[in-house]
């Protein structure tokens, strides 16, 4: 792994556990000191992070400016850096943001609960109605930031 400070650590493991707020305290207490490279690497995260984290509150409009800024951050970083592996983030941050795209962000609120329990995808987000042991394969999910070995 990477010499990142552990408070870095410590927002990764909160972006993990879905506590995103928190995840955006802790990155951006480190974003706001970091040289770059990594304060551009720092951002690009914590603007995912807030970008679900407005998805939750059902701002559309937010999340998707943030995921698309945090995306476009770290492109540059890819496939992986300090022991993460961006690509993997960044193609599931895209797959949320294309979602958001198409069904437009007043439906925001839905794909976060669609993400948040893909068991039960709501009608306007998952198209079809599926079953419980049905996922709808279309659906994006919920990002996670994989640390590699």
């Amino acid at each position: 792994m990477s010499d990142f400070p552990a408070e870095f650590w410590e927002g990764v493991a909160q972006f993990n556990q879905r506590q995103f707020y928190d995840c955006h305290d802790t990155l951006e207490a480190i974003w706001m000191e970091a040289m770059e490279p990594e304060r551009t690497f720092y951002q690009g995260i914590l603007q995912i992070a807030v970008a679900l984290y407005h998805m939750s509150n059902g701002n559309g409009r937010g999340a998707t400016m943030l995921l698309g800024e945090g995306i476009r951050r770290l492109g540059r970083y890819q496939p992986e850096y300090g022991g993460v592996d961006v690509e993997d983030l960044v193609s599931q941050s895209a797959a949320v943001l294309g979602s958001l795209q198409q069904d437009g962000p007043e439906c925001a609120a839905d794909l976060w609960r669609s993400l948040i329990s893909p068991a039960a995808p709501s009608g306007a987000v998952a198209g079809a109605a599926a079953g419980a042991a049905d996922l709808d394969s279309s659906l994006p999910m919920l990002p996670v930031i994989h640390v590699l070995g």
